[in-house]
């Protein structure tokens, strides 16, 4: 336990002792605007550039240009195989079996491809469950899958409301829903983290819950993975889907990836659509017209990886196997800790965070309580002092400090420009 201390001295106390200040000089920080220096909390949304990741990609070109297509066998990391150079590091990443994972593809395409297997509406079980909050990625794509199946989602399409004091999806609230219309649904479709609040949910409990039900559930991670420690080999998920350039630090719109559960595996390709790369490697270009399905979650890929846009995958993936997914969460946890405490003692009654503290990753959501203040105002304002973060709609300034590369001394600078902000 950590006693806090709302001082500069304090910050930089911590960030002398941390034994992951040194990941801070592996990453490109914005550059200085208005004469201040960035302080960059948005890696929620995008996370910042590792420097390997243009060594990874001018590697690529290099061997591109000197081998041209015998890259596929000769480059340094083969071409042919490339997108496996990114699969033990998912996998530890996600508390996964290799063979559950693979790199492919982009979030919203990622679940498209798994609700084309696992959301097979029978007699009356049709029904998809998603949370109210939802990206509208997922809601679009939810409502699509209805419609394709000849559903109408006014009907088949549920809604996970929350709270509306504590603005937290509670698990009695979803229980009552299984409990109500259990026997009609057919798939749970719900986040690690909430976008918006920032909540951590209880994942575990909730594929326990769906097996219980009858019904097949996957789950979004595009604000969980490289965020909070996950297993979903033991939690037991149908399938799972991610994008990486939040804080995997990937690049923006940068390759995706996707878990299938290992009961799930070894099929023979008839529950899903097909490409050539999902066809065994052995065998793939003899070009013949029969399928024969790869091993693992490589038989839902389609196409070959898109070998630039994997590069940096592959490249941030490196510095995340070597800082530990165990420290980075530690170190998450007194970020965080550390901003709610400055937040509480300079803020209280005015600004304060919706994101349960028991429950949370490296985002916390603010919400400006003082009606006296501009919210949109003061996050304008912040943005003109070089404070990095993100708005949303119709309240909600979300600011994450990332352990690989935020400081306790940007945490304190923060609250320190947050003062300017709401005198300004």
């Amino acid at each position: 336990m950590v006693n806090f201390e709302a001082t500069r001295a304090f910050a930089q106390s911590m960030d002398a002792a941390d034994p992951l200040r040194e990941y801070r000089e592996q990453f490109h920080m914005p550059m200085q605007r208005n004469g201040l220096s960035c302080i960059y909390l948005c890696g929620n949304s995008l996370g910042l550039q590792p420097k390997l990741a243009a060594q990874y990609v001018h590697e690529e070109l290099e061997d591109w240009a000197n081998l041209g297509v015998e890259g596929h066998l000769h480059a340094r990391r083969p071409w042919l195989p490339y997108h496996r150079f990114a699969t033990g590091n998912l996998a530890a990443l996600t508390g996964s079996e290799d063979r559950e994972v693979v790199a492919m593809n982009t979030l919203t395409v990622n679940l498209h491809m798994m609700m084309t297997t696992f959301y097979r509406p029978q007699g009356k079980r049709r029904k998809i469950v998603i949370e109210s909050t939802a990206f509208p990625s997922d809601r679009f794509a939810v409502m699509s899958q209805l419609r394709l199946h000849g559903h109408d989602p006014d009907d088949a399409l549920i809604e996970w409301v929350p709270d509306e004091t504590s603005n937290e999806l509670r698990i009695e609230d979803l229980q009552a829903i299984l409990d109500r219309e259990g026997d009609e649904i057919a798939l749970l479709l719900l986040p690690g983290v909430q976008y918006y609040s920032g909540q951590v949910l209880p994942m575990r409990e909730l594929c326990a819950m769906a097996r219980a039900t009858g019904c097949r559930i996957g789950l979004d991670l595009a604000h969980a993975i490289g965020n909070i420690a996950l297993e979903l080999h033991a939690w037991g998920p149908d399938f799972a889907a991610w994008c990486t350039y939040k804080y995997l630090n990937s690049g923006p719109g940068a390759v995706g990836g996707a878990f299938v559960h290992a009961r799930h595996l070894d099929a023979d390709g008839t529950q899903q659509l097909l490409g050539w790369w999902g066809h065994i490697e052995k065998t793939r270009f003899k070009m013949g017209p029969t399928f024969t399905p790869a091993p693992g979650a490589d038989l839902w890929q389609l196409s070959n990886p898109p070998i630039l846009s994997l590069a940096p995958v592959i490249a941030s993936l490196s510095i995340f196997a070597k800082a530990g997914m165990d420290r980075l969460r530690e170190k998450s946890i007194l970020l965080t800790g550390f901003m709610d405490f400055l937040l509480q003692n300079d803020f209280a009654g005015r600004i304060e965070s919706i994101t349960p503290a028991a429950a949370r990753g490296c985002q916390l959501s603010l919400v400006v309580l003082d009606k006296t203040l501009d919210a949109r105002g003061i996050f304008e304002t912040l943005h003109a002092q070089n404070v990095i973060t993100d708005w949303r709609e119709p309240n909600v300034i979300r600011v994450a400090p990332v352990p690989l590369y935020n400081s306790f001394e940007d945490v304190f600078d923060f609250t320190e420009r947050l003062h300017k902000a709401i005198r300004a």
